[in-house]
């Protein structure tokens, strides 16, 4: 039987960028401990629509750790204590009964604070949009064993494009780096064959982007790979700084 516990809530509330902002305390009573803490919100909101109060906005869609819209700090850190875990699989049982849990926003320049616990991060679409693609013609798509690629590659690759692109890596960086985001996808197509034509082009483009959007540089504090509930490595930093003065030198 699923053990019932009550949960205090200091959950950030603000009604849009350029309205006042202030944590405004909640209680949510029998909780289950089965529960994901977005659904501990959605029982909040069903309480708070029931005494016409205005909910709390949240982002969220898969709700199953793929999509990446679901970040939020959850007592000071990025998708919460449990570690390689995003928000909407972070259970209530991770808490204790009586706990009051800070719940506030992903806070960067970048990601523009739209309401509550909502933030813009269309930035991540831009970095993406300048270079993180293939666009050679490749044809049909080929047999699985017509490009050979080593397992170390292929394995390689497909850690970094574990990236869902949720933002936890610039809410936990002193500096609101996107350098292990920005890298993640620079890295994945440079492992490729296919990734290999435009690869020069690709990251001179993307962490141009990146800096425009006002993110910071990284100075290997590590908090985003801490936080990245992919946990993927900051290693892939270097590899994208190399490969930027590579391609700056050609």
């Amino acid at each position: 039987m699923a053990e019932r516990m009550t949960i205090h809530l200091s959950v950030w509330r603000q009604a849009g960028p350029d309205a006042p902002g202030r944590l405004v305390d909640y209680t949510v009573e029998d909780a289950s401990e089965h529960m994901s803490f977005l659904e501990l919100l959605d029982v909040l909101n069903e309480q708070l629509v029931g005494r016409n109060e205005e909910p709390v906005a949240f982002d969220s869609d898969c709700r199953e750790g793929i999509c990446g819209s679901c970040g939020v700090m959850v007592g000071g850190i990025a998708h919460g204590p449990q570690r390689r875990t995003a928000v909407c699989q972070l259970h209530v049982r991770t808490f204790s009964d009586g706990d009051r849990i800070v719940v506030e926003p992903f806070r960067a320049r970048a990601f523009p604070l739209v309401k509550d616990l909502v933030v813009d991060r269309s930035a991540f679409d831009r970095i993406i949009a300048a270079g993180g693609y293939v666009s050679a013609t490749t044809g049909g798509a080929p047999d699985a064993n017509a490009l050979p690629i080593s397992k170390r590659a292929a394995d390689e690759a497909m850690d970094y494009a574990a990236c869902i692109g949720c933002g936890a890596c610039v809410a936990a960086c002193p500096n609101a780096s996107a350098s292990l985001f920005t890298a993640a996808k620079v890295v994945h197509l440079s492992l490729l064959p296919q990734g290999h034509v435009e690869a020069d082009r690709r990251v001179m483009a993307m962490v141009d982007q990146m800096r425009q959007e006002g993110f910071g540089d990284c100075s290997n504090h590590a908090e985003c790979e801490a936080v990245c509930p992919k946990g993927i490595s900051i290693a892939g930093i270097a590899r994208m700084r190399r490969a930027y003065v590579r391609a700056a030198l050609r």
